[in-house]
């Protein structure tokens, strides 16, 4: 990989978290569309192989609000969920936590709220 290209993208990574969530919507819908037209497939061709109506695609792809399911299917068929999800880490507990729940699993949230949505 170039290190420019490297640079970029670690630079743009650290960017997303200063996007709204319309924004944020809007980058992964036109990264959709890029991949989609760099696989040479249109729109209704990938509807089809994601198993979803064109005008869910194109509302993916324009950042608007979709099911969950939806997205999951469209990233399925460009290949993308696997690496999409390789970007959330799974939930490994501390070694101290382990230690504490022997065994137990932990059943409730501490009931914490997350911190404000810009």
């Amino acid at each position: 990989m170039h290190l420019g290209s490297l640079w970029r993208r670690i630079i743009n990574i650290n960017f997303l978290g200063a996007f709204s969530d319309t924004a944020a919507l809007e980058i992964l819908g036109s990264r959709l569309a890029a991949v989609r037209l760099k696989s040479n497939l249109t729109q209704t061709a990938l509807a089809r192989e994601a198993g979803v109506s064109r005008r869910t695609l194109v509302r993916l792809e324009r950042g608007e609000g979709t099911e969950l399911k939806l997205l999951v299917r469209v990233l399925r068929a460009l290949q993308l969920l696997e690496g999409f999800l390789a970007g959330i880490p799974p939930d490994e507990p501390s070694p101290m936590a382990l230690l504490r729940a022997r065994g137990k699993k932990r059943q409730r949230a501490r009931g914490e709220s997350l911190p404000a949505a810009p």
